[in-house]
């Protein structure tokens, strides 16, 4: 059963990796997966727990307590509750974006930009969406920042550049910061890093990532841009006002700025804070349009714009987190982390490698597996062991240290080798028809020259 449940998470993952061939949802693929792996575990719990010291341990508190209450009452809801932290975290940020895109906030970023010279609007692109990603999810802002540039930008040459490099720009924007990719944020919700230790030491490498590419494609690039003419017919059927834009825009952006203060204030678990936020601005906007006519204000109220939240993205993740945490629960994931500690040992081979993974697999899934596999190691800990070389080697995985740093730099920017590596490729190459072989032709060299770059400014760095 041990060796099943392994053919079954590999299976699952091949699926999801294929989806794009399949006539499936990768959400449901890992749905279905986590389900069969938790039935397997719990079918095949005497034979997987026998030996675990988790088990034995639950045994001396709960001496009666068979293998299928041990893994309902104690492993299964156990890993739901942390998982749930995620979640409505999660929830809570997409909510808070979703308002201030109905609420045309983004909008609002076309009237501060007024160049129409080529190299400078790419570089106010690349920056600007480096610094929105920080704030906002890469995804998010990676959509954002496509639908403006095409008012701005004009030749499909020239916006698949564009295209190309908001994609590098916001996965290296939002590997810097806990709020700026889910890998990041698991990270964070997890206890692994902490939220200035993950600004002040990715910030540069995250920075130099994104320059690399932005020097060399600047250099080929001149002349001057056509801006998309805009419909005055278009403007005057928004429902928000410009004052009420600027409002939402600057009312989200604050709360979600303000989570992780909340968070060292009161040291409750992130997703209170944002929960509070996304209730002042549920009130905000019932105030704002409690005025307008009723089929202006319908369209504005909380109710149609939850209508639109990416919900198979949140299923996907709870798939995916319960599936890994039915490996780390069986033991699979220990006997992982026992093979890297034998055969490699050195945290920065094992987050190269797994950011050029992220170019072809599911990042979330990786970052997962290895949150599983590596527990946080407390200061405790630390000071119970006498060998220096492997309290040494054993620092990297405390609290803020070189691999979970290094993790959430990997993870977030090596997605951008291919188009297909990242959320916001996959959301740039269906929104500005980014041709596959072309990005690969065009840019996937210079995105691993800058992620390549970022990981030796890391390196020299925490040296």
């Amino acid at each position: 059963m041990f060796y099943l449940i392994i053919v079954l998470f590999i299976i699952g993952y091949v699926a999801i990796a294929l989806e794009y061939k399949l006539p499936v949802d990768k959400a449901a693929i890992a749905l279905a997966t986590a389900a069969l792996l938790w039935i397997f575990i719990a079918f095949g719990g005497e034979e997987i727990y026998a030996a675990l010291p988790s088990y034995q341990m639950y045994l001396q508190t709960h001496p009666d307590a068979t293998v299928m209450e041990f893994v309902t009452r104690h492993e299964l809801i156990g890993h739901l509750g942390r998982i749930s932290e995620l979640l409505f975290f999660l929830l809570g940020t997409i909510t808070i974006v979703k308002i201030i895109d109905t609420h045309g906030g983004f909008s609002m970023l076309s009237k501060i930009i007024k160049t129409t010279d080529k190299v400078k609007l790419f570089w106010i692109f690349s920056f600007l969406t480096f610094f929105m990603s920080a704030v906002f999810d890469n995804l998010t802002t990676t959509i954002v920042m496509i639908t403006l540039m095409w008012k701005l930008v004009s030749g499909e040459n020239t916006r698949w550049y564009f295209a190309s490099m908001i994609v590098i720009a916001a996965n290296a924007g939002g590997a810097w910061s806990p709020l700026g990719d889910i890998t990041t944020i698991m990270l964070w919700v997890g206890g692994q890093v902490s939220v200035w230790s993950i600004i002040l030491q990715l910030f540069v490498p995250g920075l130099i990532c994104m320059l690399v590419p932005l020097i060399f494609l600047s250099l080929g690039m001149k002349g001057l841009t056509v801006p998309s003419s805009r419909s005055d017919r278009a403007k005057s059927q928004m429902p928000t006002t410009n004052r009420e834009r600027w409002i939402i825009l600057l009312s989200g952006t604050g709360g979600l700025l303000f989570v992780p203060v909340f968070k060292s204030i009161t040291h409750l678990p992130p997703f209170i804070g944002v929960l509070l936020v996304l209730s002042v601005m549920w009130i905000m906007i019932g105030i704002l349009h409690r005025k307008k006519e009723k089929e202006h204000r319908i369209s504005l109220t909380l109710t149609e714009i939850l209508k639109k939240d990416d919900m198979p993205t949140i299923f996907f993740l709870l798939g995916i987190l319960l599936a890994v945490a039915g490996l780390e629960s069986a033991g699979h994931l220990n006997v992982l982390g026992q093979f890297l500690d034998e055969k490699v040992r050195n945290v920065y081979a094992i987050n190269i490698v797994v950011g050029a993974l992220s170019s072809v697999m599911d990042n979330v899934s990786l970052v997962a597996g290895l949150m599983g596999t590596y527990p946080v190691v407390s200061p405790d800990a630390l000071a119970a062991i006498s060998d220096p070389a492997q309290v040494t080697y054993l620092k990297h995985f405390a609290q803020d240290g070189v691999f979970w740093e290094m993790l959430a730099y990997c993870a977030g920017t090596g997605g951008s080798i291919l188009i297909i590596g990242s959320a916001a490729g996959v959301a740039a190459m269906g929104l500005a028809k980014i041709d596959f072989m072309w990005y690969m032709k065009k840019i996937s060299l210079l995105a691993i020259a800058g992620y390549l770059s970022g990981a030796a400014a890391y390196f020299l760095i925490v040296r």
